[in-house]
């Protein structure tokens, strides 16, 4: 057998342990050769293929600790519609499955988020090649799954973050104002703004004002208290509905800056003085915590005995305690988002902690 794996999509924490666990099991316990291919999806356009033999050797126990991942990766070109240098769009499918085809592959193990486990699924089912997938996402918006890699590091880093801010703020009578990522969905801002303390949490399932939220630093000042802590997820609006958005040259335009707008309405609501730091891929990177190195040798190992097994066109995943799979088709209909009837925002409003409509 000879079992390719790619990441792809964005990086997070957790990737190279995920490599890892494939790499162990596959060897150790089937005997197979481990292919890895180089820049995700883009990897299997080139000729010939991106991709290197990955033996056991490599994992000298530096790795675990590593961020990122050593196959590299990327969230650009759908192959189906893949953007050419003379702007135009064109079908480079074939080309994908042809690459898979030149290296020999009986099967793929594709590490990423909903959109790549999308695009993987279609290659699959048009190159008929076998595919399972691990969720991987520090925004933790992948289906059918409590969590994906990445994701737990991702709110530490932010918990560490709003750690780091309360002195600082307490010191200086501030607000202090902390954007985090977290795509569509808001579970960074909602886990790590419980964690480190926050007093107003602002994600994007939750509509706000800033009328609640000056109520609430109104109210943290007549308790005697000389700051507040404000988590705000990047994928919130403004008030009158608008997405913050940056672009540069060349790409598509993304979430960043609404911090900055949420400071100055803050700042002209309350007269406090306000200062806003922007996390952004310092989320990303970095050692991955224990939680996302146990999650991503589970994940590994699952989705090397389903190959084994032929059980394809599956997500391996995690629910109540149990490693899971469940088929890829379920996963790629909807995002994961905030469920506002659920434990952990209970716990938000049971903390008095502002989610900016009340």
């Amino acid at each position: 057998m000879r079992l390719g794996i790619l990441t792809s999509g964005g990086d997070c924490a957790g990737l190279n342990a995920v490599l890892r666990a494939v790499v162990h099991r596959a060897v150790e316990g089937y005997g197979w050769t481990v292919v890895g291919i180089e820049q995700g999806i883009r990897g299997l356009m080139d000729r010939p293929p991106s991709a290197r033999d990955l033996a056991l050797d490599i994992f000298d126990g530096t790795l675990i600790r590593q961020g990122g991942t050593i196959l590299g990766t990327t969230n650009k070109g759908d192959p189906f519609a893949f953007p050419m240098a003379d702007g135009s769009l064109r079908d480079r499918s074939d080309e994908v499955i042809e690459g898979i085809r030149m290296l020999s592959l009986d099967a793929l193990i594709g590490v990423g988020g909903d959109g790549s486990q999308a695009i993987l699924r279609k290659l699959s089912q048009k190159g008929g090649f076998g595919l399972v997938t691990i969720p991987k996402t520090i925004d933790n918006d992948v289906a059918e799954t409590e969590v994906a890699v990445g994701y737990d590091t991702a709110v530490q880093v932010a918990t560490e973050a709003l750690d780091r801010l309360q002195p600082t703020a307490a010191s200086h009578s501030r607000v202090m104002v902390l954007e985090v990522m977290g795509r569509d969905a808001g579970h960074i801002a909602l886990v790590a703004g419980i964690a480190g303390g926050a007093d107003v949490i602002l994600i994007p399932e939750i509509p706000w004002s800033v009328d609640c939220i000056v109520r609430r630093i109104d109210r943290i000042r007549a308790l005697g208290r000389n700051f507040a802590l404000v988590v705000v997820a990047e994928a919130i609006r403004t008030e009158d509905g608008k997405s913050v958005l940056q672009s540069a040259p060349g790409e598509a335009a993304r979430y960043g800056g609404v911090g900055h707008y949420i400071g100055d309405r803050i700042a002209e609501g309350t007269g406090a003085e306000v200062r806003v730091t922007v996390l952004g891929h310092i989320q990303r990177g970095g050692t991955p915590d224990a939680r996302d190195r146990l999650i991503a040798a589970a994940f590994g190992v699952h989705a090397v005995d389903l190959v084994a097994a032929g059980k394809f066109d599956r997500m391996v995943g995690w629910r109540a305690r149990e490693i899971i799979d469940v088929p890829i088709g379920d996963v790629i209909d909807a995002p994961r988002l905030v469920d506002l009837d659920g434990p952990v925002v209970r716990t938000a409003r049971g903390l008095g902690i502002c989610l900016g409509d009340d």
